[in-house]
């Protein structure tokens, strides 16, 4: 069964679907799901991306099943190591993501953490940040949405090209390699077929390195976007003969 494996409901701050909305949807498309809401410690924003892991056990553990998987998003930042271990200790997550969310303070969906830095200078960052969170919390399972930063930045070509940013890529997928951590094909971009065209030789790249393991996630926050484009990510995949994974009980499971 394909999963999505990348979906936020109330609990997450800025979602408000309901659970019983999401699993309705994923039952009429097939597929099954993983509940994956934001923790995010450090965020100074308007909302507080901050849950209750027993609380969110207590309301969700009922409809874990076959369908469902229960898991959570990350937001990863420098000298949080503690902070998310205690976290995830609190509750028997079946999978973790870890994110970028956050430029060293700066919400990467804020105009203002773009003011006065190029392009170059901000991207770089960007990418030099995701390597070292992704070595230096070994207890993610899978890297969320590489190409976040191209939802939101303010320049002319936004997208993430991987041919302008190869040696960059490259650190980041060498270190998923090494710590043995899936990369997340997210569709959230995907109803842009040029972005989808730019993604896909980062999953090419990935495979060539020796990378095996993809997960496949749409970023929904609303069902009707609940399973958006899996079977294009999936064919994605299969093209480079990386192998679409989900998780259970922080075991990578098959999900196609």
């Amino acid at each position: 069964m394909l999963f999505d494996s990348h979906i936020h409901t109330e609990f997450s701050a800025d979602s408000e679907m309901k659970a019983r909305d999401a699993l309705a949807r994923a039952e009429a498309l097939g597929i099954g799901l993983v509940f994956t809401e934001h923790i995010d410690f450090s965020y100074q924003g308007k909302l507080s991306f901050i849950f209750s892991p027993e609380e969110y056990w207590a309301a969700y553990e009922p409809l874990r099943g076959e369908r469902l998987s229960l898991g959570v998003e990350l937001g990863m930042v420098p000298g949080e190591l503690d902070m998310a271990k205690e976290f995830l200790a609190r509750a028997p997550f079946d999978e973790v993501i870890g994110s970028i969310h956050l430029i060293d303070g700066g919400d990467i969906y804020e105009p203002s953490t773009y003011e006065g830095k190029t392009q170059t200078e901000v991207y770089r960052r960007y990418f030099t940040l995701m390597r070292d969170m992704v070595r230096q919390n070994p207890y993610i399972d899978t890297l969320a949405h590489i190409d976040y930063i191209a939802r939101y930045a303010p320049y002319e070509q936004s997208s993430i090209v991987y041919a302008d940013w190869q040696e960059e890529i490259d650190e980041v997928l060498r270190a998923l390699i090494e710590t043995d951590t899936a990369i997340e094909i997210n569709t959230r971009r995907f109803d842009d077929r040029l972005a989808m065209k730019e993604l896909a030789p980062i999953y090419r790249r990935y495979a060539e390195l020796g990378g095996q393991y993809v997960t496949i996630g749409s970023d929904a926050h609303r069902s009707e976007n609940v399973g958006a484009y899996l079977a294009l990510a999936a064919q994605m995949a299969e093209a480079y003969d990386l192998s679409a994974v989900t998780f259970c009980g922080r075991k990578r499971v098959k999900a196609v």
